[in-house]
């Protein structure tokens, strides 16, 4: 912690704003998880940022006592890049949802990984459009029935990690919204230094209640849950069992526990992490810090490229207005 940094506690982080979600959803959890989580990383609210599109989850910024901006639908990672260009001491965090990030702001989100901006990105995925009154949304399963669905969804739903994945994203991460573990996730995912894309599945008691039950529920929880830590081996269900490798087909299988051949959980292996993703039905859900691989950040390759540009120079702004640029075009334009 810098010595300069005040030191801070999870009121101190929370604003006067009347919180207004529905009673019961995912998103108060997900919001005192990150309260409390703030003074533990020793940052100041003055040099912190949240950012956020539209959507349920977009309200964020308004309850943190910090700066924030409520942008418009998909936007959130361009704003985002802007204020990290301005000012890179800033700490900046995304707030966005699963409509809001994965579908008019899909491109936007693709190139903030693909870039490697050094933000906090969090995705509270319900399943669902909350806001707008419960339509189907780019993560709803095949089947879902809403106001945009009456019959069921025929669409096959993205997958946000491997959508991040495959941009690029050199950390990504998922969490539980009243899990004990997610302020784990998010001090790991602010650790790290460049774009973190963290998955919150988070429950939308109105138009989605209980979708992640079957491995949410406190009775199915031990069994359907496998929480990863680097260097340690990959067990779930009380530790009674682990995940290994198929080599024959190339895919993760479910072992004992006490088998030699239960992999070890290196975040840096891509194409395990890919597997751990895509777990199929019957396996548990992968959580914690999948896959993290440091690469340089977008913002510190902009601030030495400008550095480098600018070595050697005189500012002069009137010089700069006043020069001309003119050019003359000596090839003859087609005729008509």
């Amino acid at each position: 912690m810098n010595e300069m940094t005040k030191v801070t506690t999870a009121k101190d982080w929370a604003s006067d704003q009347e919180v207004r979600w529905c009673p019961g959803c995912g998103d108060y959890a997900v919001l005192k998880a990150v309260q409390r989580t703030m003074p533990d990383l020793g940052v100041a609210r003055e040099k912190t940022v949240f950012v956020s599109g539209i959507g349920c989850s977009s309200r964020f910024p308004y309850y943190m006592a910090s700066y924030g901006f409520h942008t418009i639908h998909g936007r959130a990672p361009a704003f985002a890049t802007g204020i990290k260009l301005a000012n890179p001491e800033l700490d900046v965090w995304v707030i966005t949802g699963d409509g809001d990030a994965l579908s008019i702001g899909g491109n936007h989100t693709m190139h903030v990984l693909r870039r490697n901006l050094d933000c906090q990105i969090l995705l509270f995925n319900n399943e669902i459009y909350g806001l707008t009154k419960g339509q189907y949304s780019p993560t709803s399963r095949v089947g879902t029935r809403s106001p945009s669905t009456p019959f069921g969804s025929v669409d096959r739903p993205v997958t946000p990690c491997m959508f991040a994945l495959g941009s690029g994203a050199r950390f990504i991460a998922r969490g539980i919204d009243v899990h004990k573990a997610l302020p784990d996730v998010l001090k790991a995912a602010h650790a790290h230094k460049g774009a973190s894309f963290v998955e919150i599945y988070q429950n939308c008691v109105v138009y989605n209640d209980d979708v992640f039950a079957s491995f949410t529920e406190r009775s199915v929880a031990q069994e359907k849950q496998l929480w990863l830590k680097p260097g340690e081996k990959m067990l779930f269900a009380g530790d009674s069992k682990g995940l290994a490798l198929d080599t024959e087909r190339l895919c993760l299988k479910i072992v004992e526990a006490d088998d030699p051949s239960v992999i070890v959980h290196d975040p840096k292996n891509r194409g395990v992490a890919a597997m751990l993703i895509e777990l199929p039905q019957g396996f548990p859900v992968a959580l914690g810090v999948i896959y993290e691989d440091p690469a340089p950040t977008f913002e510190s390759a902009v601030v030495e490229q400008n550095t480098t540009a600018a070595s050697g120079k005189k500012a002069d702004l009137q010089a700069l207005v006043s020069k001309g640029q003119t050019w003359q075009v000596d090839k003859e334009p087609h005729a008509i």
